[in-house]
């Protein structure tokens, strides 16, 4: 486990957690420590600690002296544990959100349409 690995972890746990879970804005750049303190109250508690813990492991990196001499196991533990809950996190209510969209849609292009008929009838003279 080198250094590199840690930082490339970080950057996925961050992005996982930045599409899942919300708190950026548009063309944003984001590294872990802003989406723990933006959205890490989403996580279970275990959780926040273990991205924590993996903050934590990115920051040692920037110390290479350091860095070599540190054991990244608990990071390595961290990074999977906090993989496997962001993953499939959501799933069904992007699904969801999808179904309601369409719906509401639909339902938009139904009353435009509804209101041309009454103005197309109130201007012929019908009502």
């Amino acid at each position: 486990m080198t250094p590199l690995n840690v930082r490339s972890w970080a950057e996925e746990v961050a992005v996982l957690m930045a599409t899942r879970l919300g708190g950026v804005r548009r063309g944003e750049s984001y590294d872990l420590g802003v989406m723990i303190r933006r959205r890490g109250g989403a996580l279970p508690r275990k959780l926040l600690k273990q991205a924590e813990t993996l903050r934590d492991a990115e920051r040692v990196t920037n110390a290479p002296k350091i860095a070599r001499q540190t054991d990244f196991g608990d990071a390595a533990q961290a990074h999977a544990d906090l993989v496997a809950y962001l993953k499939p996190f959501g799933r069904v209510t992007r699904m969801q959100e999808r179904a309601t969209n369409f719906a509401a849609s639909v339902l938009f292009g139904l009353l435009v349409l509804g209101i041309v008929i009454v103005w197309v009838l109130v201007w012929q003279g019908f009502v």
